[in-house]
């Protein structure tokens, strides 16, 4: 399994995790696999055609996926995966 970290803007979807052990070969199915298990992730983390939201980050072990194999990532057991919602706006 793959520990997940959760960032806090997600954590009332997780019941206020920080952390969610999931299972999964690939970067995909181990983000499944939370959705799964907390199912208001699905819609903050993917799209209309499955594919991880723009404005979401994920990295594997420090990597960014999208630089990677994307959520055909394959994922060791014992990785972390890290949810980095993207941040815009701020004063002008």
């Amino acid at each position: 399994m793959a520990t997940v970290k959760i960032p806090p803007v997600l954590r009332s979807s997780t019941s206020g995790e920080k952390e969610i052990d999931a299972a999964g070969d690939d970067v995909g199915a181990v983000l499944n696999s939370l959705a799964d298990q907390h199912p208001a992730t699905k819609g903050q983390l993917f799209g209309d055609n499955g594919d991880l939201n723009r404005y979401v980050n994920v990295y594997l072990n420090d990597e960014d996926v999208r630089v990677l194999d994307g959520l055909s990532t394959p994922v060791g057991q014992g990785d972390t995966l890290v949810i980095l919602p993207a941040m815009a706006g701020g004063a002008s």
